[in-house]
């Protein structure tokens, strides 16, 4: 029997007019590149392991993609930036997920858009009285955007713009629709006006899509105030509210002042969306008022356990949205925005057939 050859490494072969490898040098053709890495791998004797190369060993960790979220939110320095929006993210969805199951039964969608448009006006009234940052010659704001004064000022001319929509409806001469498309377009157009006269030097974007990661301490703690006076407010007047949501001859019948009820919803409805204009923006504010109700009807037609997914939908769509701001680089109002269309068409296609909405 032949014994098995053994492989000897190039580096003991014999050195001749070819170099390392004086076969392929008889033959005329060049020396191959790199030696026996390229080669297939020779048979060794038997009981004798082969020797490969062995890749080094990987970090714990490496392949997977960091999560940066959780980096920024626990930083020391960014974490301060950051935490007041998120805080002031689910106080938002708080308060209008609250509201949003009253909104969609009581198709006052367009009411809110209208309010939420308002605000422009209410901004440049605030640029007016010198409430807003504006810019200096190196290009940087000589003050913080937004604020508490601001937000009173805003504030109070969306609640005028609401009270203002209820009386023009509810005297008969103007239709609602009408008197929203009125209040909208004359309180934007004053706006503009008004941020023209200010010079502030600010985009309108800043307004109009808003922003969660510079939201002053101060506007977060309104918010967070806001939520449990905006519930309590509710549990006040739940039994009446319930009449004139779901039947409102009945409930002027049976004594409920449907007029308050539309003033005070009216009110309650200014004030939320003054507080997610600074999440979400002028022009998105409308759909943390709308999509988390939308949802929740279309799961459950009692009254508190729409409230009850209507708040829980919306403080799912800020986090998921907080996420993706932070994962992707993406503009935080738009993405809480498409995470609530998202679970809408879910709930669409794959939730109970019959619509509530």
């Amino acid at each position: 029997m032949r014994p098995h050859r053994v492989p000897v490494a190039d580096a003991a072969l014999p050195r001749g007019p070819g170099g390392a490898h004086p076969g392929r040098a008889r033959r005329g053709l060049p020396a191959r590149r790199g030696g026996d890495l390229r080669r297939r791998p020779r048979r060794c004797a038997r009981g004798q392991p082969v020797h490969r190369p062995v890749a080094p060993p990987r970090p714990p960790g490496a392949g997977r993609r960091q999560v940066r979220t959780l980096d920024y939110l626990l930083d020391p320095v960014l974490g301060p930036l950051y935490w007041p929006g998120v805080l002031a993210g689910l106080a938002i969805a708080v308060l209008c997920g609250a509201l949003s199951g009253l909104v969609v039964v009581k198709r006052l969608a367009f009411i809110g858009q209208g309010i939420s448009h308002a605000a422009f006006g209410g901004i440049g009234l605030a640029a007016i009285l010198g409430l807003t940052a504006r810019l200096t010659a190196d290009g940087l704001a000589d003050a913080p955007l937004g604020g508490v004064p601001q937000f009173l000022v805003v504030a109070s001319f969306c609640l005028a713009s609401g009270l203002l929509v209820g009386v023009l409806a509810d005297r008969g001469a103007t239709r609602e629709d009408t008197a929203i498309g009125i209040v909208l377009v004359a309180s934007m157009a004053l706006g503009a006006i008004l941020l023209s006269w200010a010079g502030t030097g600010l985009a309108w974007e800043s307004f109009l899509f808003g922003t969660l990661y510079n939201v002053p301490l101060g506007e977060a703690v309104v918010a967070m105030l806001m939520a449990p006076a905006l519930l309590a407010v509710l549990w006040a007047i739940r039994r009446p509210l319930v009449f004139w949501a779901f039947d409102e001859p009945v409930a002027a019948t049976l004594g409920v002042r449907t007029g308050t009820m539309k003033m005070t919803l009216l009110v309650l409805l200014a004030l939320a969306t003054v507080v997610a204009m600074r999440l979400a923006g002028v022009v998105l504010a409308t759909a943390m008022l709308v999509l988390p109700g939308a949802v929740a009807l279309r799961l459950s037609s009692r009254m508190w356990a729409v409230l009850g997914v209507s708040v829980g939908v919306g403080l799912l769509g800020v986090l998921a949205g907080v996420v993706l701001s932070f994962e992707l680089d993406l503009a935080p109002g738009p993405a809480i925005v498409a995470v609530l269309a998202t679970l809408f068409a879910g709930v669409r296609l794959l939730g109970p057939r019959q619509d509530r909405g």
